[in-house]
């Protein structure tokens, strides 16, 4: 156990940036994907981020991951920078779990050698002791050893996704990275995965980082929540606050857009208009403003405080006054 605050994983003032093209003719624009982003992740828990397509989600991922550097910023596993610790090193202690199981798995390959190529790249153990770890993780995720011989296509959606959990543990990591694990799979499968994932993290001793757009999901799972806007966190709560009082308007946006039985629908509308803002032209002020049904004329102009609350904080003018003690009367 971690002897500091038990954070596992922490990211300090995180910043993405990527020069975009825009035409023959056109100087290079720059799109933030990632805008100043902390946050700490506690050994054990499974800390979920929503947000609508394009909020910066899978960019901070691929960060986690070590597959993508920040442009400024620190990311840090058990106190120590993930830029100052080799790749390979991070790779046994993070590991990833992909959306589609369809294309995170070579058709080439047989399950058993899809499950054992992090063995086989890390150089552990011996042929005969990597098929033994293999067949282990098939019981670990509930399928049968007859299929170490099997090919990707001869299995269904929740069986690969099952192999992609097990390629994902066989390295025994620390922290799994989830990045909408089961929005490709049936309604009747994901129930399956998810409580699938409940018990190894609770087994294997995991701590999850959960990206979703499935609020339904998120509130199943998680025990803290961070809501992702353009780049930014604009809410940081735990799950049972933010589901019961969510404080940033995005967030009740979402919540109130999550009635729908059809999970490829992804976050339903938002009644926030059809139109994402272009990250490439920032508007001042507050970020959330043009599509804020409650906007005032302070967020057109002032960049939102951080209100605190009980079990955690919004970026929000309106949460702000809504957290700010009542004036006192006069005697």
């Amino acid at each position: 156990m971690s002897s500091k605050d038990d954070t596992i994983l922490e990211l300090r003032d995180v910043t993405r940036t990527f020069r975009i093209s825009q035409g023959m003719f056109r100087q290079k624009a720059t799109l933030t994907a990632v805008a100043g982003v902390s946050l700490k992740v506690k050994r054990g828990e499974v800390y979920a981020l929503v947000g609508e397509s394009g909020s910066g989600k899978s960019t901070l991922a691929k960060m986690l991951l070590g597959l993508l550097p920040p442009s400024s910023g620190e990311i840090l596993i058990d106190g120590t920078p993930i830029a100052a610790t080799d790749r390979i090193a991070v790779a046994r202690r993070i590991q990833p779990i992909f959306q589609d199981p369809y294309s995170s798995l070579n058709p080439r390959k047989s399950i058993s050698q899809l499950i054992a190529l992090p063995l086989v790249v890390h150089g552990i153990g011996t042929s005969a002791e990597r098929q033994k770890k293999v067949a282990e993780m098939l019981d670990v995720v509930g399928l049968p050893r007859r299929l170490l011989d099997a090919s990707p296509s001869q299995l269904s959606g929740g069986q690969r996704q099952r192999v992609a959990i097990a390629r994902a543990l066989v390295m025994k990591p620390e922290v799994v990275i989830c990045d909408e694990p089961t929005s490709a799979l049936d309604v009747s499968v994901q129930a399956q995965i998810l409580n699938l994932l409940l018990e190894l993290k609770k087994e294997l001793g995991l701590t999850y980082f959960f990206i979703s757009h499935n609020l339904a999901v998120v509130e199943h799972l998680a025990d803290r929540v961070a809501v992702m806007y353009l780049g930014r966190f604009v809410e940081e709560r735990t799950r049972a606050g933010l589901f019961a009082q969510p404080r940033h308007p995005y967030t009740r946006a979402l919540l109130e857009s999550v009635l729908t039985p059809d999970p490829d629908l992804g976050v339903p509308d938002t009644h926030l208009g059809a139109t994402f803002p272009n990250p490439l032209t920032p508007v001042a002020g507050c970020a959330f403003h043009p599509r804020c049904p409650s906007a005032l004329e302070i967020c057109r102009v002032a960049p939102p405080p951080v209100a605190q609350q009980p079990d955690g904080w919004a970026t929000c003018h309106l949460a702000q006054a809504a957290s700010s003690p009542a004036p006192q009367p006069a005697h």
